[in-house]
């Protein structure tokens, strides 16, 4: 008999913690190496996490709905039993699972079925699994309401897709509580949307907890100061424009204006090598790679955060697969952890929101990040050979931010300047 200990892998840069959705194997099934062992959530992302080896599934050392520390063990695996194994050993483990749960019968009074880990009560009549009565606490769900979700398991028991449905029904349909306020708090039921006179009441989710926690964090850590330019986009506005139509049919994707300012950002960095770092302590870790971080705003209104690595391999045509096939699975919560670690600098689109400038929030432990507001046509001076003239022309805040404990304003200005001039010097006679 081998017991090998299944670790919580590393999740993404700087992620802690996952919570367990769902195991995906119960105890006593077999399992294959890089076959799907259970569903995890963390800060950012819901992924499927992979068995490290074959075997049978001996033992579960973090239940649904609980937290899984990175590096730490969360199951055991028996690399040589078989499934269905009747040996001494599996009989010591059903003893042993046996025993705890009598244990916490005791110690809580719930009421565990030890045939099934999708058995736990919520001290009434009904049965609900850890999962569900986790999204219930985390979504603000009454007993009562819960109670009166049809479920479509065995003997009518509430699944994970029963409350999520219901979930997005009532968001839908726009339920609200009825309220009493009193003079000093509001009385409401537990459910999460509600409304005193003319205001209405939600309780945050989990991303956006997190969200509102880093940005507090960055803020708090770092002293940021913020340089603004004005670049002048004629060139590219009217490069893209001649060349969409032929990019598409050529490579079947559609060019925005994202990779060619994440190109200007990746030339101004192989410049300015100082920016692409981050802070540990009282120590700067300035980095090789070129890994560009690119803030993506989700349906649900949340943000995400999905890696470019190695930016500086691709050309034009490869960032825009790049850009496009992360933006596109981020949207649609099919990213994987690994396209969310390892970012050294970071930059946000905010003109997609006809925004002109901002002051982005750095994405710790990185020095910097940029933001590009919306391009406008405006009236400008045109200096000539033969005198100045004044034309229309595309114009775009770039808004830079940077800790000022690492980079002073000599650095985070003429770094900001830097990817202005690349983009105002772009060739408009470019070749796909």
């Amino acid at each position: 008999m081998a017991l090998i200990e299944v670790i919580m892998p590393k999740m993404g840069e700087s992620i802690m913690e996952a919570t367990i959705l769902k195991w995906l194997k119960g105890i006593g099934e077999k399992i294959e190496a890089d076959e799907y062992l259970l569903e995890v959530a963390t800060d950012k992302i819901d992924t499927e996490v992979p068995c490290t080896e074959s075997g049978i599934l001996t033992e579960i050392l973090v239940q649904e709905g609980e937290i899984a520390e990175i590096g730490k063990p969360i199951c055991i695996i028996d690399t040589e039993g078989e499934e269905g194994d009747t040996s001494p050993k599996a009989e010591i483990i059903s003893e042993k699972l046996a025993q705890e749960i009598e244990e916490i019968k005791i110690l809580t009074g719930i009421n565990l079925d030890p045939t099934s880990q999708e058995t736990v009560s919520n001290a009434g009549a009904r049965f609900y699994s850890p999962l569900v009565l986790s999204i219930s606490k985390e979504e603000n769900i009454s007993t009562a309401e819960l109670d009166a979700i049809v479920g479509s398991g065995s003997d009518g028991r509430v699944t994970k897709h029963d409350i999520l449905a219901y979930l997005e029904n009532r968001k839908t349909a726009k339920v609200s509580i009825p309220v009493v306020k009193t003079p000093e708090k509001i009385v409401s039921s537990s459910a999460p949307v509600f409304t005193s006179g003319t205001d209405e009441i939600i309780q945050m989710d989990r991303m956006r907890k997190m969200i509102a926690e880093r940005m507090i964090e960055s803020k708090r850590v770092a002293p940021h100061v913020t340089s603004f330019v004005e670049t002048d986009m004629t060139n590219v506005a009217i490069w893209r424009n001649n060349a969409k139509d032929a990019f598409k049919k050529q490579y079947g994707e559609n060019i925005t204006y994202t990779p060619i300012l994440v190109e200007a950002i990746v030339n101004a960095i192989k410049d300015f090598p100082q920016i692409n770092a981050s802070v540990n302590g009282d120590k700067i870790i300035y980095k090789k790679n070129i890994n560009v971080g690119m803030a993506v705003a989700l349906p649900n209104g949340n943000l995400i955060v999905p890696v470019i690595h190695h930016a500086d391999s691709y050309n034009l045509i490869g960032l825009t697969k790049k850009i496009n096939d992360l933006t596109k699975r981020a949207r649609e919560n099919k990213l994987k952890p690994e396209d969310l670690e390892g970012g050294t600098y970071t930059f946000s689109n905010i003109g997609t929101f006809g925004n002109i400038m901002g002051t982005p929030i750095i994405v710790q432990p990185q020095v910097a990040i940029m933001a590009f507001g919306a391009i406008q046509k405006k009236p400008a001076v045109i200096e000539t050979p033969q005198g100045d003239l004044l034309g229309i022309r595309h114009k775009m805040f770039i808004s830079h931010s940077y800790d000022h404990r690492i980079v002073d304003g000599s650095l985070g200005g003429q770094f900001v300047k830097r990817v202005s001039d690349y983009l105002e010097a772009f060739d408009i006679d470019r070749k796909l």
